[in-house]
Parts: C-alpha cells; structure tokens; sequence
C-alpha cells in the first residue's frame, strides 16, 4: 500500500472511532465518517463497500497488534508468568484505551464484543494447546474466553479503575485453580 492509500484509510478509521465513542456504531452511517474524515464518497468506496467492511478493516489491525504481542510472549525463552497471557490482553487495553472505550462500551454495539470473543477464544486455544490440557482445549477455550471478555468489557466500562498488571493478578487468582486442574495429568483411578 501506498502511503496514500495508507494514510486515507487511517483517517477514515480515526473517525469512525470517534464516531462510535459520540454516537454508537448502529447510528453512524458512512456520510458521517464522511464529512468527519473529509473524503469524498468515491475515495471511500475505492477501499471499503461500507461502513461494517471499514470496521472489519480496523478490526484486523487491532487483531493483528494483539496476536504479535501474544506471539512475541510465547515466542521469548524466559518462562512466562501465569498471569502474562491476561497481562497483554489488558496492557492492550489499557494503552487503547479511547479505541477500546468506543468498542467496548456502551456506544460499541454486539459487532465487536462477538469479534473479541471470538479473537480471545483463538489466543487461548493456542495457548492451551501449547501448554496441554486434559479437557478439550476448545471448551477450556470457550470458557476462559467468555469470563475474560465478560471482565474486559466491565474494566472499559468502568473507566480502567484498576492498572492491567492488578487486573491479570486478580483474574489469574480466580481462574488458577480451573486452569491448573486443566493442566494437571489426569488422576489415576484403579
């Protein structure tokens, strides 16, 4: 991509934040991305069929910057805390916080809160299928994935009121116990 193509895209995304943080995504239509980016409607239509496919586009940046982080923890030789795969989750977060407060909060609609579902769930099934389980890895998934977006969505909502590292020691004290008995080789029974 050019840098021009780059930089139009980037300032359509900018606005369209915005505009989800002042309006919500089910109000906003592709004229108010528009007029707040200051591109004509052909430019638009040149990179995007609508506002959901420029949504989907911005999505998969933030997709594509969560999974280098998670790949550059499982990537590094230094044991990783327990608590790190939330650690990243929440550093994200935390250092996003105006995209994650329009995403996730009120104005946000359900199209992002199933998209993150769906991307936590990917994160940690790889994680767990790296580290080994003895529940099917897509149920432990499925379950650690929905109580952490569940407490994601409440931390956004209620403006970060806790640091991420404070955050992953306390979800991490609630599902350490679940996990560890995951990971621990079945018991022999005679």
């Amino acid at each position: 991509m050019d840098r021009r193509v780059r930089r139009t895209r980037r300032m359509l995304q900018e606005a369209l934040v915005a505009l989800i943080e002042e309006r919500g995504y089910e109000r906003l239509t592709v004229q108010d991305v528009l007029d707040r980016a200051d591109i004509g409607r052909s430019t638009f239509y040149t990179h995007f069929r609508d506002k959901d496919a420029l949504f989907m586009t911005w999505f998969d940046g933030l997709r594509e910057d969560l999974r280098s982080e998670f790949d550059a923890m499982t990537d590094s030789r230094q044991p990783t805390a327990a608590s790190r795969p939330l650690g990243v989750i929440f550093d994200h977060a935390y250092r996003n916080q105006r995209v994650y407060r329009a995403v996730c909060g009120r104005q946000g609609g359900n199209a992002f809160t199933h998209l993150m579902q769906r991307l936590l769930f990917e994160l940690l099934r790889e994680h767990l299928c790296m580290a080994g389980t003895r529940l099917p890895v897509e149920i432990a998934a499925e379950y650690y994935s929905g109580a952490l977006l569940s407490t994601l969505l409440w931390w956004v909502r209620q403006d970060f009121p806790y640091q991420p590292e404070e955050l992953a020691a306390m979800c991490q004290l609630l599902t350490a116990p679940g996990v560890m008995a995951s990971l621990s080789p079945a018991p022999h029974i005679p």
